[in-house]
């Protein structure tokens, strides 16, 4: 307000802190500047020289209510909303759920306000059936935590074939948002260590448990909770009296040395093996379970650190089951004589090169018995994946003996060349897996020398032929057993007489196609089958499952073991 402008009468803010003045006279001193006299709410009278450097304080003042009420009702909604969710969890135990993007279950709901959120600190196993939503029940106990301030900093270490699932489940079921880690926030990290930058991280198992310096950098800044999924992976396991432990196990135990609480889930918790299980255990209490149990000891209770619900036990907040009657049930089946033949001949040259193998040394040793082991496996999976096991073998090891007869050097055997083989395979993925058993089995081989090579190629030429006849004599009494149940079998029809939806499990990846073959003939529609193996990619694997979730036309899902982690595939009543 201009000095100009002042007049008589006027009531004026700026003149006294927090008070409204009113103007008794003005008295000018000179250009620019005026003596001011005026009278204070509680009717002093008092006087004050303004100048133009004063004009920017003074303003003249308005009538106004104390509440006016003409603020942006919305606005003032949205706030007293986000005061209350904040305040919530004060008088609302189960916030989590009515603030999620969820319907939880009930066991889901025991799960994380009866077995998780009352122990401080968390040190437990989550060992619920596969299909109870164990990611979800991670969710609900992350944001109680968060809301009840009780957890910053949160890790989850997943499978790399999970990670990307976990991020999106988070965020789009419970609005958290994680960050997956990656060489990238390595290059940008402001701080040196990105570990320490965010922190909501969901880390890859496998990258994390075979590099100790990232392991170093994980640890450095704590965590108050770290989930790890499939935690199964982390084993260790006893050779007599000799304790292994994998990369996986060590990362865990150095993990739980800087975290708060710890969260392991998995569904198989227990390898049939009591030493294996109370090793596991001691990932959550090292001091009680340390070291290898005298012998004649019993069996630990376990359920202070652990929760195990079946499907049977899984129920609606109605009492009834969530999943139908599981009813398993071994098919038998017996060899026809050429499969019989060909079992024996096979089996036979198992023997006589694992006789061999156990003369060699060293990590050749090891990835050839390895590979003889995978190929008598792929016997008992189907004639179609032996054939082309033994194909693929003599093929690689005529290449072998051609480079040698050329004198090529750097062809040794694959044990001693190839970078990927672990001291344990509990180390690998299900991918992982299946690219080294292809390769070995194509590759190792005990022979020493040219002529034991040439031994050996003419026993798989013989071998191979053997089984080329099998595949083209149509004679697979294991696939007639599974013919009869696609189509005989009553159960494999619904009410109104459709084929229901069925998922088939192939340990390989060839028989995995020579099942999709057939079945396609089956059927007469090739498009009613999808497969997914280790190297199907993420975004097509999720394609595929959400195909055969909701596409009422496609009623065969083959997959490989590789396909099983992590995959929800409950399918609507519809279907």
């Amino acid at each position: 307000m201009k000095i100009e402008e002042l007049a008589q009468g006027q009531s004026l803010s700026g003149v006294e802190p927090s008070e409204v003045v009113t103007v008794v006279a003005i008295v000018p001193l000179g250009e620019g500047s005026v003596q001011l006299i005026y009278r204070t709410p509680d009717g002093s009278m008092k006087e004050r020289m303004l100048g133009r450097v004063d004009e920017e304080l003074i303003k003249l003042a308005t009538t106004e209510r104390p509440f006016s009420f003409d603020g942006d009702g919305d606005a003032f909604k949205l706030t007293c909303e986000a005061k209350r969710i904040d305040l919530a969890f004060l008088f609302d135990p189960m916030m989590a759920v009515h603030s999620s993007n969820v319907d939880p279950l009930p066991h889901q709901i025991t799960a994380v306000y009866e077995s998780l959120l009352p122990r401080q600190p968390l040190r437990f196993v989550l060992a619920d059936d596969p299909g109870a939503g164990k990611t979800i029940m991670a969710g609900l106990y992350i944001r109680e935590l968060i809301m009840r301030a009780d957890a910053h900093r949160i890790l989850i270490v997943a499978p790399g074939s999970l990670v990307e699932q976990w991020r999106d489940e988070l965020y789009e079921k419970f609005g958290l948002e994680f960050h997956v880690y990656s060489s990238l926030m390595e290059q940008t990290s402001p701080s040196g260590n990105p570990f320490d930058d965010y922190a909501r991280l969901i880390v890859r198992l496998d990258q994390l448990s075979r590099n100790e310096e990232l392991q170093e950098k994980l640890c450095a800044p704590g965590w108050d909770l770290a989930v790890f999924d499939e935690a199964h992976k982390l084993s260790a396991h006893y050779f007599g009296s000799k304790l292994e432990k994998t990369g996986r196990f060590r990362f865990a135990e150095k993990l739980g040395a800087h975290v708060r609480h710890l969260l392991l889930m998995t569904a198989t918790p227990h390898n049939g093996k009591e030493e294996d299980f109370q090793l596991f255990l001691s990932l959550l209490d090292s001091d009680r379970f340390y070291g290898k149990f005298r012998d004649g000891v019993h069996k630990v209770d376990a359920s202070d650190l652990m929760r195990r619900m079946v499907k049977e036990e899984l129920v609606k907040f109605d009492g009834t089951p969530l999943f139908p009657e599981r009813k398993a049930y071994t098919v038998n089946y017996e060899l026809s004589p050429i499969e019989a033949a060909l079992y024996e001949a096979v089996t036979e040259y198992v023997q006589t090169e694992m006789g061999k193998a156990d003369q060699l040394e060293g990590a050749r040793k090891g990835s050839v018995g390895f590979a003889l082991t995978a190929l008598q496996r792929r016997l008992a999976s189907s004639p179609e994946a032996i054939f082309q096991s033994l194909k693929r073998r003599r093929e690689r090891l005529e290449n072998r003996l051609r480079d040698e007869k050329l004198g090529i050097k750097g062809r040794q055997a694959k044990a001693e060349t190839y970078p990927g083989i672990p001291e344990d395979d509990d180390d690998l993925s299900a991918e992982e897996q299946e690219d080294l058993e292809e390769s070995l089995i194509d590759d190792a081989t005990a022979a020493k020398t040219v002529v034991e090579l040439e031994a050996e190629i003419v026993i798989l030429k013989g071998l191979e032929d053997q089984a080329k006849v099998v595949v083209a004599s149509g004679q697979d009494r294991k696939w007639d057993e599974l013919s009869k149940i696609l189509q005989d079998h009553p159960e494999m029809r619904d009410a109104s007489g459709r084929q229901r939806k069925i998922i088939i499990f192939s340990e390989h990846r060839d028989t995995l196609n020579y099942l999709q073959a057939r079945i396609a003939g089956v059927l007469g529609n090739p498009d009613a089958i999808v497969s997914i193996h280790g190297g199907t990619h993420r975004d097509e694997r999720r394609r595929l499952q959400a195909l055969f979730r909701s596409d009422p036309d496609v009623r065969v899902l083959v997959a490989t073991d590789a396909a099983g982690e992590g995959v929800n595939l409950l399918i609507s009543a519809e279907s």
